[in-house]
């Protein structure tokens, strides 16, 4: 056996499934509803599930809306299962909807987004039109459902999350804000938005896929290299003009919080660093089959998350 086959076979191992869906489906369990469908955006078929929760059929008013974005190689329903997100979203009363990224050529299968210089063949290289499909999904998804479009939110893990950055910079008027998991900003031209969006940053200092302090991680698979977590957010910081050092605002054993101050027009930087964990979705469910990082127990992400969502709205 080479062992281009034996890499092969064991990063199938290690990955999630990550099947799209394949047409139009609606379940639905205790109300619960979870809608598969397509979109047809830049000449191809774009696939993605909608999350509704219990709420959606007990209110006639809007309720928010979380994109959910996966790591590369993942998929949608991968990132739904790993992340437990939807449970938050039954709680809380939001939509979720878990796009898929394009599938890349090769035995392997992979799905990635592109978000600049970050990744894939299908979607970087080919410079995939991610943010329009993702700019479309929202208009369908405002259109389709009772959504209220001034609380529309993206997160997104690793991959996921350097495009949620992009997001950040091309999408400033229909994202609320942003919430990234373990991946910094890939853009490949300046970002210049007409408004600086509420953004929180979650890593862990034991990331070696994404290291926070940049550089190209020790188990990255594409030898990407990666900015810091400071370098970005410093972006956005400069932009706001916020102080130009982040503040300590809560240090326990497990995490530090920071915050970036002074910023203009109430621009919120957060970042919140943990001591264990990895490359991982805290208080999610371990995601590589077989050398995935197990989630840190500093917190649950899905807490730390919706609780900065929901104190933004857009403008």
């Amino acid at each position: 056996m080479t062992p281009l086959l034996v890499l092969t076979l064991l990063i199938k191992l290690w990955l999630p499934a990550s099947e799209p869906a394949s047409e139009f489906i609606d379940v639905q369990t205790n109300w619960t509803s979870i809608v598969a469908d397509t979109l047809q955006h830049d000449g191809r078929p774009r696939f993605y599930s909608v999350h509704l929760p219990p709420a959606y059929s007990q209110t006639k008013k809007p309720i928010p809306l979380v994109v959910a974005l996966h790591g590369g190689g993942g998929s949608g329903k991968q990132f739904e299962a790993q992340s437990r997100l939807s449970e938050k979203a039954d709680k809380e009363g939001f939509i979720v909807v878990y796009p898929d990224g394009l599938l890349n050529p090769g035995v392997l299968g992979l799905r990635t987004w592109n978000a600049g210089a970050c990744c894939g063949q299908s979607a970087s290289t080919r410079q995939a039109d991610d943010v329009g499909f993702i700019s479309e999904l929202i208009d369908k998804l405002v259109a389709t459902y009772r959504i209220d479009s001034k609380r529309v939110y993206a997160t997104g893990h690793s991959n996921g999350g350097m495009l949620c950055y992009r997001l950040a910079c091309e999408l400033p008027n229909k994202l609320a804000a942003i919430a990234t998991n373990a991946g910094t900003m890939q853009v490949e031209t300046a970002c210049r938005p007409n408004r600086v969006m509420p953004i929180l940053h979650i890593h862990s200092q034991l990331d070696r896929n994404v290291p926070y302090q940049g550089g190209v991680g020790s188990r990255s698979i594409n030898r990407q290299w990666n900015p810091s977590v400071d370098t970005t957010l410093s972006v956005f910081a400069k932009l706001a003009k916020c102080s130009p050092q982040k503040q300590v605002v809560r240090t326990t054993d497990r995490y530090t919080a920071y915050q970036w101050t002074n910023c203009n027009d109430k621009a919120v930087i957060q970042f919140y660093l943990t001591t264990d964990g990895g490359h991982s979705w805290p208080g999610g469910l371990k995601g590589a089959r077989r050398i995935g990082d197990s989630p840190s127990e500093a917190f649950v992400n899905n807490d730390v998350i919706w609780d900065f969502f929901k104190a933004h709205t857009l403008p």
